[in-house]
């Protein structure tokens, strides 16, 4: 089995459920999520649901799962698993691995109907509307899979549907009136929620974690920053950008910090809270960073 789009791999997640719904009397449900964000979201879905256990697949440190390796214990978790969460969209490139290996596992696809675009890049989850309609998902898979269960999923993604459109709705107002609009980022996780706040991205320095720029890129960024009179520049927490001070010492212009919202707490109780302090934080630094 497959997953991704276009082709085959698409047909086992928007199968979203394989096998018949989950009895009751196996025991608790055990979901596995692939990573933070999802671990994020699937939280607030299931809330406080008796007989309901989430679990992250990946360590709370690991970030975004490019060329993630899954490891012994990884495929364990796959077979105790009742259910996965993914984010879907190509990100986690390990899926078929975990299908041959857990065959029962069923498989919900948090991005599912989610318009990709920007060369389909799978970082849906950074703009409030991808993360709105990955809950929606969530809920919609969790409740097919535990009927049981299902109006208090639908009740829980309701809650946590407010919360986020409260955010949205309040950076719209900050943001939408900011004078400046082009920044420059140090990875490909932020063109979705640049085009909902209507931000440029005129710049892009490290395409992957990691893969700093050659002197030639790097140069020409500097030009760029300069031409263009880019007043920000933003790297991630997760990951080391060793370009940014060189760019920042050649333009003059400081280097400020957007959260992803892929690394976080692992306790449930403030993993919840996560995304949503995280995206207030986000909100904080781009008001001082591109207001004049």
């Amino acid at each position: 089995m497959k997953i991704d789009r276009p082709g085959s791999r698409a047909a086992v997640l928007s199968i979203l459920l394989l096998l018949s719904p989950w009895v009751a009397n196996a025991g608790p449900l055990e979901i596995l999520t692939s990573f933070y964000p999802i671990y994020v979201s699937t939280l607030n879905v299931v809330g406080d649901t008796p007989g309901v256990k989430v679990a992250c697949l990946t360590p709370p440190l690991v970030g975004c799962l490019h060329d993630y390796q899954l490891s012994p214990g990884d495929m364990k978790a796959f077979v105790g698993a009742d259910i996965f969460v993914a984010n879907g969209a190509g990100m986690e490139t390990f899926i078929d691995k975990a299908v041959r290996q857990a065959p029962a596992l069923r498989l919900i696809d948090a991005s599912k109907g989610i318009p990709l675009f920007f060369n389909n890049n799978p970082h849906v989850w950074v703009s409030l509307s991808g993360a709105i309609s990955q809950v929606k998902n969530i809920a919609g898979g969790l409740a097919v899979a535990d009927p049981a269960h299902a109006e208090q999923y639908r009740k829980n993604a309701a809650t946590y549907i407010a919360k986020l459109e409260t955010l949205r709705t309040a950076m719209h107002a900050v943001l939408d009136g900011l004078p400046r609009r082009d920044i420059i980022t140090f990875h490909e996780a932020f063109p979705y929620f640049a085009n909902e706040f209507k931000l440029n991205i005129v710049g892009v320095i490290e395409r992957e974690p990691g893969s700093e720029p050659g002197a030639k890129e790097l140069a020409e960024t500097i030009e760029l920053v300069r031409k263009q009179k880019v007043r920000a520049l933003f790297a991630e927490p997760q990951y080391p950008a060793k370009s940014a001070g060189v760019i920042e010492r050649e333009t003059g212009v400081p280097v400020s910090i957007l959260d992803p919202v892929v690394t976080g707490p692992r306790d449930p109780v403030a993993a919840r809270e996560s995304y949503l302090a995280a995206m207030r934080k986000n909100l904080d630094v781009l008001r001082e960073a591109l207001s004049e």
